[in-house]
């Protein structure tokens, strides 16, 4: 009789294959009240990781971090009618705290710009004070009606940015670099994922910005995933809650404003991009193990050498950790540490010490062989960066492969329901044939400009539609 796979296979049930590997891998489980999750150790080690590079990138672009209060005073949102409007479905209100029905009911924080923008109204006072750039790890609650494990819960996690500047060109080329230096610069470089930069339409647009920057990723099934947002806020919250400053001239001016996010979504793009029917696959420079080295038999000498490789591989900057459980099956062990995705494990047995060598199993390529002990240290870095590009080679091939170029919203439906993407010129398409394509599910991702890069306006000459089911 044939072994039941440990995950429904992909071309089986995607959605199935995604929550049996959240499951089997230990990434999360859902929590006791609906639509929010508890992310297990593994998994959050993910985002840890993730939390580490974009922190970097965020402060090498001047931005600081801090945090605000998670209750925000309902009055505050009511400001900025257009926010207010896009979030009112997705809000949690508090009315009663205390045992005592409160004042003025406030909302749980579903995003921050109103409750940022209150301090930045007493913070900001002269030309001095700018650009004032501000960012800040956080939980949010968006009530969801629709929950999916790391892609749409009630409760996630995330970075908010929140900047305000002097004029609207600083404010516009801000947004852009983190679009572009933070954002892809991590997501191509680290995540392995090939995203498409691009501006979203004003029906997508976010709730009180006047443009948003997109990056979107083809997933497995080829159905696309916003991956990171930019967005220029304009002066809309500026004037809502009169944040002004005195200029170099003695005038009293509004700020303009950016506001940009990542969440834990991210981890749901990881898996769905580069997991397979064996479980995940981690790039290795986002991987919070990258190396696991795993004793076969509970025999002294091996113990002490996989311990000893251990040692040797940290030394030499490698990310490892030594699995030497072996009252746990060796083949069950194996099978856990392939659904975690690690990218290497070195498997080290009895045999494998009296040849002066151990097995090289990579996870991304697949396929194992025997390497000498000692050349080890050496050779695992170059295989990791290997690896790492090879990842990213497959999304870029992926998302080549499955975009179609077409000329009618017939077109345009036929190839996003087959799994895959298309570029219609948004001349062609325009708002009314962007509402004709939602009747499918289906959505304009971006705007990107013919050659690829990111337009200057809705209507710029030349603009193309990046058209596909979404998550």
């Amino acid at each position: 009789m044939a072994k039941a796979p440990v995950l429904t296979p992909q071309a089986d049930d995607f959605p199935r294959w995604y929550q049996d590997l959240i499951n089997k891998a230990e990434l999360a489980d859902n929590g006791p009240v609906r639509g929010t999750m508890i992310i297990r150790p593994y998994g959050y080690g993910l985002w840890e990781r993730m939390q580490q590079e974009m922190d970097a990138r965020i402060k090498a672009a001047g931005a600081q971090n801090a945090y605000f209060p998670l209750f925000i005073p309902q009055s505050y949102l009511t400001k900025e009618a257009e926010h207010v409007e896009g979030f009112a479905p997705e809000l949690a209100i508090v009315t009663h705290g205390g045992g005592k029905e409160l004042e003025e009911p406030v909302v749980v924080r579903p995003t921050s710009e109103t409750i940022i923008n209150a301090s930045f109204s007493k913070w900001v006072q002269s030309y001095r004070d700018l650009p004032l750039l501000i960012n800040q790890w956080a939980n949010v609650v968006r009530w969801e009606m629709r929950p999916r494990v790391f892609l749409r819960t009630t409760e996630f996690l995330w970075q908010e940015g929140h900047t305000a500047h002097a004029t609207y060109e600083d404010a516009r080329d801000y947004a852009a670099y983190i679009h572009k230096e933070v954002y892809e610069d991590f997501m191509v470089n680290v995540l392995g994922i090939d995203v498409v930069l691009g501006r979203k339409t004003p029906r997508e647009r976010f709730a009180g910005a006047v443009n948003t920057l997109t990056l979107e990723g083809m997933m497995g099934d080829g159905k696309a995933l916003q991956m990171g947002t930019s967005h220029e806020l304009g002066q809309n919250f500026a004037k809502a809650f009169n944040t002004q400053y005195l200029s170099k001239d003695g005038r009293q001016e509004l700020v303009w404003q950016t506001s940009w996010g990542s969440s834990t979504r991210m981890v749901g793009g990881l898996i769905m991009s580069h997991g397979d029917d064996s479980g995940l696959r981690v790039p290795p420079r986002l991987a919070p193990v990258q190396v696991v080295v795993l004793a076969i038999k509970d025999d002294e000498a091996v113990l002490a050498k996989v311990r000893e490789i251990g040692d040797r591989l940290a030394a030499a900057g490698v990310r490892v950790q030594v699995d030497d459980r072996t009252d746990t099956p060796f083949g069950r062990r194996a099978v856990d540490w392939e659904l975690k995705g690690v990218p290497v494990r070195v498997e080290v047995g009895p045999r494998d010490l009296e040849n002066g060598t151990a097995m090289l199993a990579r996870r991304i390529p697949g396929g194992k062989e025997p390497v000498a002990l000692d050349a080890l240290a050496g050779l695992l870095p170059a295989l990791l960066e290997e690896d790492q590009a090879r990842l990213l080679e497959q999304s870029r091939e992926r998302r080549e492969s499955r975009t179609s170029d077409v000329t009618t919203i017939e077109q345009a439906v036929e190839a996003a329901t087959a799994g895959g993407w298309a570029r219609i010129p948004w001349a062609d398409l325009g708002e009314e044939g962007e509402a004709r394509l939602a009747e499918h599910s289906v959505t304009v991702r971006c705007l990107v400009a013919e050659d690829g890069s990111v337009p200057d306006s809705d209507d710029a000459p030349g603009n193309v539609a990046v058209v596909a089911r979404a998550y």
